[in-house]
């Protein structure tokens, strides 16, 4: 299953958004076949495998890191190929997380007398699927936060600096985050002040062009800025109020920027409105780069899934210097925004902190009192090769 897993993350910023899946066929303790889902509307993992295994599937293991799909849909099912090629035994980590049709593939499977195992590495298996979790069950994307900060919570000067507070290693880190995600977005006062590309710039290939989110109310993105210059190759979609000018509008929209308008809130712009709008166009996944009003806009409205503090050994100190949450803050030590730490990494000399909020939604957040699905009633712990 741990071979599986590495290669279900082969499909990451790949095959969104589909989920990113490994498979691996064991025979005779002996891997026959490898597998994953690498691009939409090309076979999945399960098929790459089979056809890897040939005649040498019959009567084998398989190990997958998600339930195989039972549905026609733009490929044809998965659970009805490994029926059909005469498997003994399939392990998934996961049933499938759309209530759809969960559980589904492992009934066809045991109905055609294949015993099927679930709940192996299921956490870790939920970390490939986290973002395509949250979409097909609510019709939101993962909103995934990131913020690049000092020791002492700040993430910069008050001042045109133009240097990043991350190290080499932690800006890699970040483009790392932009190639697992479907969109990267920023408020209008990041736009203004630092003119950036959002681009994905990492050295493995996406299959869909990261689209670019402005959070911009009044439309105060300049028509020439670097953002729009690269617009074909990576859409530009700017989200602003009913009220905005015109004017602008149409400078914008002649720019290559796409325009829409949705609801004021007390915060800003109607965040619900603007991440409906981005499910709705199966985007899966939201990289969410601040800044500081943003990220207290979207903390407040409890829409952060999973944050990432890329925290550099650095202390800037000052009245002046930016905080990561922007505004008056909370009140009190009980009424502050709570957090659980899931992993901490190293970039560099940078340490990064993912961290789930309270208000999380991800299927492999730390609050969940059942973060894993357990194995199936009569399963056992899987043997055979990990």
């Amino acid at each position: 299953m741990k071979m599986a897993l590495r290669l279900g993350e082969r499909g990451t910023g790949r095959s969104s958004p589909n989920p990113s899946v490994g498979c691996v066929i064991v025979r005779d303790g002996r891997v026959v076949g490898r597998g994953w889902h690498e691009y939409a509307l090309r076979d999945h993992a399960e098929v790459r495998a089979l056809r890897m295994a040939g005649e040498l599937a019959a009567g084998s293991e398989v190990y997958v890191t998600l339930e195989p799909c039972c549905h026609e849909g733009r490929t044809p099912p998965c659970a009805d190929a490994l029926v059909r090629a005469g498997v003994r035994r399939v392990v998934a980590a996961r049933t499938d997380p759309n209530p759809v049709v969960s559980g589904r593939g492992v009934e066809r499977l045991r109905s055609a007398g294949i015993r099927v195992d679930v709940g192996l590495c299921a956490g870790e298996a939920g970390r490939l699927i986290e973002p395509f979790a949250r979409h097909v069950s609510s019709g939101y994307p993962l909103v995934v936060s990131k913020v690049g900060m000092t020791l002492d919570g700040k993430i910069g000067t008050g001042s045109a600096d133009g240097r990043a507070i991350s190290s080499p290693e932690g800006l890699e880190f970040g483009q790392r985050l932009r190639l697992g995600c479907d969109a990267v977005m920023v408020g209008a006062g990041t736009l203004l002040a630092d003119d950036p590309e959002l681009t994905y710039r990492g050295g493995r290939g996406r299959a869909r062009p990261l689209v670019r989110v402005i959070l911009d109310s009044r439309l105060r993105t300049p028509p020439g800025s670097r953002l729009l210059r690269v617009a074909p190759e990576s859409p530009v979609l700017l989200f602003c109020a009913p009220d905005a000018p015109g004017a602008s509008r149409r400078e914008l929209e002649e720019a290559g920027a796409e325009i829409v308008a949705v609801p004021r809130s007390d915060a800003g712009l109607d965040l619900e409105a603007v991440l409906g709008e981005l499910g709705a166009r199966n985007i899966l996944s939201v990289l969410v780069e601040g800044g500081s009003r943003v990220h207290r806009a979207f903390l407040e409205a409890g829409k952060v899934d999973v944050f990432h503090f890329i925290i550099s050994p650095l202390v800037l100190g000052g009245r002046t210097a930016v905080p990561v949450v922007g505004g008056a803050g909370f009140p009190s030590i009980a009424e502050a925004l709570r957090f659980r730490i899931r992993r901490t990494l190293r970039a560099g000399p940078d340490v990064v902190l993912e961290a789930y909020p309270e208000c999380s939604r991800s299927i492999i957040s730390p609050w969940l009192s059942e973060s894993a699905p357990s194995p199936a009633p009569g399963s056992a712990t899987p043997s055979g090769p990990k």
